[in-house]
């Protein structure tokens, strides 16, 4: 669902509660699973502390993991959790990066899922490989911080190879209503 959170404020957060330790560890572990670069380097300890009351929020079918009132992960429906860019920001080595062609920059930023033609441009690159569904960090050309967050809708060889049709869905974008609020409080 491109634009996630294209209108988001704290209005929109329901149920935000304490969840129980084993929910935290399950989180955490999830989190861990899909980025290990987080338990290898022990941030995940910085960013999610096993004794620190960890939250929830619901945001229609979007839940937030939320800690001192910042949002530091979120999840839609069954999918990957993926970081604020915030977050990614801080710690840029912990996704698969892809990096789009000038063209591409004003559409991501508006929500736009990422189309093919605009990674396989010459200026574009696939830094990292990828399968259907594996989160990936989207920079833009010529610029260091990634710009958006997004969940792979084809293998990135099937980027290359097919060339057409949607290959990133953008989950969370620089300037949208998650960039603005950086905490719930």
């Amino acid at each position: 669902m491109a634009g996630t959170f294209k209108k988001f404020s704290k209005e929109d957060v329901s149920n935000l509660s304490q969840v129980k330790s084993s929910v935290a560890r399950g989180i955490r572990a999830a989190i861990c699973e899909t980025y290990p670069y987080l338990e290898e380097t022990d941030i995940i300890e910085t960013l999610i502390p096993k004794k620190e009351s960890v939250y929830t929020g619901k945001c229609g079918h979007v839940t937030l993991c939320v800690m001192n009132n910042t949002v530091l992960f979120f999840q839609e429906r069954d999918g990957p959790w993926l970081p604020t860019l915030r977050i990614l920001h801080q710690y840029p080595e912990m996704m698969k990066r892809l990096r789009t062609d000038k063209g591409a920059i004003k559409f991501v930023l508006s929500g736009a899922n990422i189309m093919c033609p605009g990674l396989t441009h010459p200026d574009a690159v696939i830094h990292d490989e990828g399968e259907v569904g594996a989160p990936v960090a989207i920079y833009a050309f010529e610029k260091e911080h990634a710009m958006a967050v997004g969940v792979l809708q084809m293998s990135t060889a099937d980027i290359r190879g097919v060339n057409k049709g949607i290959g990133v869905e953008n989950m969370h974008h620089l300037n949208d209503g998650l960039w603005k609020m950086p905490n719930l409080s």
